[in-house]
């Protein structure tokens, strides 16, 4: 019925079973992710399992690449990117690869910028050997809980994912693995999201996300393409801006 399809697209449902937690009086997404929800609080002991900030969740120890550890409020007043990944995922493996030539780039510009790797891997052994080849911090593989926690801060629902934070914990996007494959030089960092787009290969996941307005042009006419962005860029830059006002994703 139009009222489900309306459902999914509100809450951007992409599989299923999904379990999202809504506060009744406002509307608000509580928890995007309830299935981790219940399974890692049976008892309901955190509820009403509304969002924590990113400080009090990684809230630890963490691992330096070369077996040191460091107080996770190491990383205030940093960007982090939180990167969920495994070893055993081909999409994760060749992200990393570039993902480790955008960390060199951004630090050597001068940026305060870290990487938080939160694994999917299936043992101790595979995390360890995946995280050799990452030149930042990590959350211990053995901590589960923390990690899970991190899982559902965000909502993750497939890996890669990197979640890119400004200095105060909070996301700027949700889309940096397309936004890192996007800007092989990293001149756009920290990617604040763009109003209109070009359609790629890439940020094609995006339509998967939620309503999109897609717009033809003839290609061979370059003047074209700019006149169409021109078009769209105040109507889109004024639908960003009144979801803002209303602390919504657009």
């Amino acid at each position: 019925s139009l009222l489900q399809l309306k459902l999914w697209n509100k809450y951007r449902v992409s599989n299923i079973p999904s379990l999202i937690f809504i506060d009744a009086s406002t509307g608000k997404v509580v928890c995007r992710n309830g299935l981790l929800v219940i399974r890692d609080d049976p008892e309901g002991l955190e509820f009403p399992w509304g969002p924590k900030p990113f400080s009090e969740v990684v809230a630890g120890p963490l691992l330096r690449y070369n077996g040191q550890t460091l107080d996770s409020n190491a990383l205030e007043g940093s960007y982090v990117g939180v990167y969920f990944s495994a070893h055993w995922c081909p999409p994760c493996r060749s992200l990393t690869r570039v993902l480790v030539e955008s960390y060199r780039k951004i630090k050597e510009a001068g940026q305060k910028f870290e990487i938080l790797f939160v694994s999917a891997d299936r043992s101790e052994d595979s995390f360890k050997q995946y995280f050799s080849e990452m030149p930042w911090v990590a959350v211990p593989y053995a901590d589960e809980a923390r990690r899970s926690r991190l899982n559902r801060l965000y909502g993750i629902q497939g890996i890669p994912t990197l979640i890119v934070l400004d200095s105060k914990g909070d996301v700027i996007t949700r889309q940096g693995r397309v936004e890192v494959l996007n800007d092989i030089e990293c001149h756009e960092f920290p990617w604040h999201p763009k109003p209109v787009l070009e359609l790629t290969d890439t940020n094609a996941v995006q339509l998967n996300e939620g309503p999109c307005l897609v717009l033809f042009v003839d290609s061979e006419d370059d003047g074209e393409s700019d006149a169409a962005k021109q078009l769209i860029q105040p109507i889109a830059e004024k639908i960003i801006a009144k979801y803002k006002a209303k602390e919504e994703e657009a």
